[in-house]
């Protein structure tokens, strides 16, 4: 087991005996058998020391005592709060743990709240939701919110109270990262505006929005180049890039074929295709204003966002994918 303290606005860690935590339970009189449920207590020993034990339960059982002094100080980190959008199985728990990965380090408090936990990661607490015993989404994140957290993040966000603590998180200096249910990255905006949260608060803390899909990779062994006129291919991909071609020119690209390297599938592993949205003060204005999705597309787009689809068209031209599964991924 290990106990964080915060020291001068430094985070610090120290290995204690998996006896400290029953110990520190009996001491500050919290439950014994309550080791599913976060549990709360304060504690003064003398007119200098003013300490809040926070007790949660973790992937491995209680992972945490947070000791918090009265006078210390806060830590000022960017207020942050970054949303992954994509369908069940494009990915975005890995990128996810992958941008966890990439941020932890020894002084910063990273918090999790998940459902389930699907990859444990040192040094981050994380705890699964339990709905058995009350533990939801917002429950945990309003917890954690006590445990004087430098990152917070949270598996999805499925309800109103969810995403306004979230958002609120965000506003009160907490590096946020969660998933979204949405088609696209503009879209995210309007659905936080249809889950309750007021638009100027989502422009205050957003700052980026990332939509995710997995393509299949081509053979590398098996696949087979082909010349296809434009206009036989804009009947498939009406967007894709034809400035000054006639319909009678003719493009390379590959198709998936199939050999036993690759079950005869014609495909070899999955890439991912990436939309990533960042807000910017014009994009805040048009929030504000509860603009639709397809303005704040519009404008993205401008300020030169890639669509889903326009990744995947460099896909297909970079010869990795084929026409047949970017029509499958991204309708």
């Amino acid at each position: 087991m290990s106990l964080q303290i915060r020291l001068s606005c430094i985070l610090q860690r120290n290995r204690l005996r998996d006896s400290v935590c029953p110990r520190q339970r009996i001491t500050e009189h919290a439950e014994l058998r309550g080791h599913k449920r976060k549990q709360d207590e304060q504690h003064s020993n003398d007119s200098d020391s003013d300490v809040r034990f926070l007790v949660l339960a973790g992937a491995q059982g209680d992972q945490r005592i947070n000791a918090k002094k009265k006078d210390d100080d806060g830590v000022e980190i960017e207020k942050s709060n970054v949303l992954l959008l994509g369908p069940t199985g494009s990915g975005k728990s890995t990128t996810l743990y992958a941008c966890l990965n990439r941020i932890n380090s020894p002084d910063k408090n990273i918090l999790t709240v998940e459902d389930p936990v699907e990859y444990q990661l040192a040094g981050i607490s994380q705890m699964p939701v339990n709905a058995k015993i009350g533990l939801t989404f917002a429950t945990g994140l309003r917890s954690y919110l006590r445990h004087d957290p430098d990152v917070i993040m949270v598996g999805e966000i499925r309800d109103g109270e969810t995403a306004k603590i979230a958002v609120e998180s965000a506003l009160t200096g907490h590096m946020v990262f969660s998933t979204l249910h949405t088609n696209d990255a503009p879209g995210a905006v309007t659905r936080l505006d249809e889950m309750g949260v007021e638009p100027f608060l989502t422009a205050s803390s957003l700052v980026g929005v990332l939509a995710q899909r997995l393509i299949r990779v081509l053979c590398p062994r098996c696949k087979e180049e082909i010349e296809i006129t434009y206009e036989e291919l804009l009947k498939s991909l009406p967007d894709f890039p034809h400035d000054g071609k006639k319909p009678t020119d003719t493009i390379k690209i590959h198709k998936a074929k199939g050999c036993i390297a690759c079950n005869n599938t014609g495909y070899k592993g999955r890439q991912g295709v990436f939309e990533f949205l960042q807000v910017t003060n014009e994009m805040r204005e048009l929030i504000i204003k509860r603009a639709s999705a397809a303005e704040i597309k519009e404008l993205a787009i401008k300020q030169g966002m890639h669509t889903l689809r326009q990744e995947g068209i460099d896909k297909i031209l970079e010869g990795s994918t084929s026409v047949e599964e970017v029509l499958r991924v991204l309708v």
